[in-house]
């Protein structure tokens, strides 16, 4: 096989292929994922396919008569264990199943992992992470049999994870090691009002407490220790401590990685004959270009794809988007619009107790961010004038 491979199979590589082909490349593209199953979306996995809302057949990106059509090969179950170049930007990549794919360009759309959880007591039955569709299909069929849930980490996934059980009549308790809730995307003030709200629902909400150890009986979880020295009956545990860049074939590579594989503003990493997109990677600041930083999410890794696919074909575009974001929990939808990062002042537009808010942070008097929480007219007025500003830069 040559042409264009793309190792991944999620929302960035997806993108990049279809990217591939409207800009008019004619050659081979393949896809290969590690998971058994064809490309689907991962977001809902945490909402929707959790609450039983969908299924996974319903989160599937594209159809086998799309990928057939725009002969776009899609090899699933084809975890990628070694990759090496050959000069010119070509060389080849062995799977784990002895296949060999040889390629023109390699595109890296490995996206990232679960942390684990390092605690005795973590390898018990009952204790689960949210990554995978495998893991949201054990996750939705524990929670149907559970009756107390603990939820280590109080991020976007761990209290989406809360909101569904909950809603489902579960006695949940999440434990927070950090001193507020969703302390690396949101202002204090944001922050307070998802801990009042979770509680308001019947959530036990434990901060500045982490998990020290896991219990159990006949090899199932039963319960945790905390930091603190309290304890909690658990009969299924859902770690959502962050997760870490595959970064793994970039340092075969011999690529650049500093909390995911290096890319500039075009997504060409440090050998410039590869580029990468999505989870895996750390990039420019897509606002000013300064600095890297991390973006886990979906608009960003469709960006990204689109610009990596262009850097490919020889046309390179410097990404320069608003970064956005979104979280459901109950009948509570946030929208996140910009970077807060360095804000020094917030501005809150509507009252937090009735459901219904804005958060703009602000530095040096210029807009940075928006969080808006059933607020959509405040997230998207926000995002246009992020997106003008950007734009004029």
């Amino acid at each position: 096989m040559t042409g264009v491979l793309v190792v991944g199979a999620g929302e960035a590589a997806v993108q990049l292929a279809v990217s591939l082909r409207q800009l008019g490349y004619d050659r081979p593209v393949t896809l290969l994922g590690a998971e058994p199953r064809p490309p689907y979306q991962r977001p809902p996995l945490s909402k929707a396919y959790l609450a039983g809302k969908a299924d996974l057949a319903s989160l599937a990106f594209r159809t086998t008569d799309f990928y057939r059509d725009q002969r776009i090969e899609v090899a699933a179950g084809q975890r990628v264990t070694h990759v090496a170049l050959a000069g010119a930007g070509g060389g080849t990549a062995t799977t784990a199943t002895g296949r060999v794919y040889a390629f023109e360009r390699l595109a890296l759309a490995v996206g990232a992992r679960p942390r684990r959880l390092a605690v005795p007591g973590a390898d018990l039955a009952g204790v689960h992470y949210l990554r995978s569709a495998a893991d949201a299909a054990g996750l939705r069929d524990g929670l149907a049999a559970a009756r107390r849930v603990l939820v280590v980490g109080g991020g976007l996934i761990g209290l989406e994870v809360a909101a569904v059980a909950r809603a489902q009549g579960r006695v949940v308790t999440v434990a927070e090691a950090d001193d507020r809730l969703m302390s690396r995307v949101v202002a204090p003030v944001v922050s307070d009002f998802y801990r009042r709200a979770h509680e308001r629902r019947g959530v036990d909400v434990r901060l500045r407490t982490g998990v020290t150890a896991l219990s159990g009986t006949a090899g199932r979880v039963t319960g945790a220790r905390l930091a603190d020295g309290s304890r909690v009956a658990a009969d299924l545990v859902v770690v959502a401590v962050g997760v870490e860049p595959r970064t793994e074939l970039a340092s075969q590579l011999d690529l650049a990685c500093d909390r995911g594989i290096v890319v500039d503003a075009c997504a060409r990493t440090s050998d410039p004959a590869v580029v990468a997109a999505g989870d895996c990677t750390a990039q420019p600041n897509p606002l000013t270009g300064a600095g890297l930083v991390r973006l886990e999410s979906v608009p960003n890794a469709v960006a990204q794809a689109k610009v990596a696919a262009a850097t490919l074909l020889g046309r390179p575009e410097p990404l320069r988007t608003v970064p956005w974001f979104w979280s459901d929990q109950y009948d509570l939808k946030l929208q996140i619009a910009g970077l807060a990062d360095g804000y020094d002042a917030v501005e809150v537009s509507g009252d937090p107790e009735s459901e219904s808010f804005a958060v703009l942070y602000h530095r040096a008097g210029e807009l940075l961010a928006v969080n808006a929480v059933n607020r959509a007219t405040d997230y998207l007025t926000v995002r246009r004038d992020l997106s003008r500003a950007t734009a004029a830069r």
